[in-house]
């Protein structure tokens, strides 16, 4: 169920880093082919860090997220912040990319906590708060620094 969790919460990760390319010439054809993981690796009783394969379909020109982190919330309590490593989507291609991430719970939040709601086998209650900085890769000129709030990530599961 963790890996189902994780699987969403990929899905969700990749609609934000396609937000993020807002102005490019073809950005609404950009889409999501596949979403797996590679690994979940305890860290702590407190983190994970994870690897997920993602396949993306980019007919847009080349550009890089640099850095993704934002917050994971419950019923509007936050759980757990994540962040994630820089991803170079090559322009005018389908492939698969991998993208590490680690995941962290909130203080007061306990992993008993986190799997009684995996377990649930719903997404519903989740929101994250996403905030990303990504650049050109022609021009290698940084855009402003995205933000998006009160995502609901069950919209984003298959």
């Amino acid at each position: 169920m963790l890996v189902k969790a994780f699987r969403h919460i990929g899905i969700f990760l990749v609609a934000a880093f396609l937000l993020c390319s807002c102005g490019l010439s073809k950005v609404k054809d950009i889409s999501v082919t596949s979403v797996g993981v590679a690994y979940i690796v305890p860290t702590s009783a407190r983190s994970v860090d994870a690897k997920l394969l993602i396949g993306i379909n980019n007919p847009a020109r080349s550009f890089a997220v640099e850095d993704v982190s934002g917050v994971i919330r419950y019923m509007d309590k936050p759980i757990a912040h994540f962040v994630s490593g820089p991803l170079e989507l090559e322009g005018k291609a389908e492939q698969t990319y991998e993208l590490p991430c680690t995941v962290v719970l909130d203080e007061g939040v306990s992993i008993l906590e986190v799997l009684l709601i995996a377990a649930k086998g719903s997404l519903e209650g989740l929101k994250a708060d996403v905030d990303i900085q990504g650049a050109l890769k022609k021009n290698g000129v940084l855009r402003a620094p995205l933000s998006f709030r009160d995502l609901d990530i069950s919209q984003f599961k298959k």
